[in-house]
Formats: C-alpha cells, structure tokens, sequence
C-alpha cells in the first residue's frame, strides 16, 4: 500500500514535470516565430520611410499602434497572440509603402496643376505691372487714385516679386514642388499689392 502511494505520487510529478516541459517547448517553439513576425512588421515600417510618415501618417500610426499592442502581448508571452494577429499587420505593415507613394502622386499631380496655372498667370501680371509703369512714367498727370509713394512701393514690390519668382523656378527645378508653390504665391501676392497701388488689381485676377 505504501509502494503504490510512493509509486502514485513519483507518476504524478512526473507527469506534471512533462506537462510544463511540454508547454515551456511550445511556448519556445512559439516564441521566435511571433518574434520574427514583429520584426518583419518593423521592418514594413522603415522600408515605408519618410514619405509614409509624410502623405499618409494615419496609416502609419493605426500599424504602429497595432504593432505596440503585439510587442505587450509578446512581452506577457503571450505567444499565441501574437501570431494570430501579426500576419494580417506584416501585410498592412508592407503595404504602406504602396499607398504613399500613391498619395504622393496624387498630391504632386495637385500641386503641379497650381504650379502650372500660376507659370502661366505670374509672367502675365509682372509684364501688366511693368506697362502699367511705363505708362505711367509718361504721363505728365497721375490718374486718381495713384500717388508717387504708390508708384514708389509698386515699383520695389515688383523687384521683390521678379526676384521670388526667380527662386520659385529653382525650386521648381530641383524638384521641390511644395517649396516653388509656396513662393509663387507669395508672388503673387507682392504682384497684386502692386497692381492695387497702381489701379491694375481688376486686370490681374485670373478669368473665370
């Protein structure tokens, strides 16, 4: 009776050993996959760069905060988790990439659109503000409305206004778009100051 006790009781540690043995295996087995799948989602991330962050950074923060969620999981061992939601986030993770640079064609086909109907209003307005100056120079009496003051300020605002176009150009070459659009508008801006000060704000606005 006491051998089958000491028997019962040897059986039943051995068994319990195997059964955490057996779950340390699995738990291991499971581990360094769930671990790969994490760094093929870093991974997705990164080879998304800049332009991810840039033209669609609400994407990029849904699969960072997918990703946060999993690392917590595989940091509680909880393997498991892991693996069943990873797969489905290296795919959305991979992803990214595809869409920003979708995003981005989208957004520089925006822009350069601007760009070009600004290419083609600008020279317009500096060549009506510089015949509205030449005209101007002439006249022997200033029309109402315009003062030498305001011919004066006309006439530096153009300057500056040539001058910005130039480096819009530039930038424009270079290939930054955003940058030559920002310029541009402010040239036109300066352009239209100008005009008001020579009664030409009506001429320059763009036909409907």
């Amino acid at each position: 009776m006491q051998l089958t006790r000491i028997l019962t009781v040897r059986t039943m540690r051995f068994v319990a050993a195997l059964v955490t043995g057996l779950a340390l295996a699995a738990c291991a087995n499971q581990m360094e996959p769930a671990k790969k799948l994490l760094g093929d989602v870093e991974a997705a991330v990164t080879a998304a760069g800049a332009d991810a962050q840039q033209y669609i950074p609400e994407q990029v923060t849904a699969v960072n905060k997918k990703l946060g969620e999993l690392k917590a999981a595989f940091d509680k061992q909880d393997y498991k988790a892991v693996l069943a939601g990873a797969p489905a986030l290296v795919i959305e993770a991979k992803g990214l990439g595809d869409a920003a640079a979708a995003k981005k064609k989208e957004v520089l086909e925006a822009l350069g659109a601007q760009w070009t109907q600004l290419a083609t209003e600008l020279p317009q307005s500096v060549s009506a503000v510089e015949a509205k100056l030449a005209m101007l120079a002439k006249s022997h009496k200033l029309p109402a409305g315009v003062s030498k003051d305001g011919i004066a300020s006309a006439k530096g605002g153009l300057a500056e206004a040539k001058t910005a176009w130039d480096e819009a150009k530039t930038s424009f070459g270079s290939g930054n778009v955003q940058a030559a659009l920002d310029k541009a508008k402010g040239v036109k801006a300066k352009l239209e100051e100008a005009a008001s000060k020579l009664g030409l704000a009506a001429a320059l606005k763009p036909a409907a």
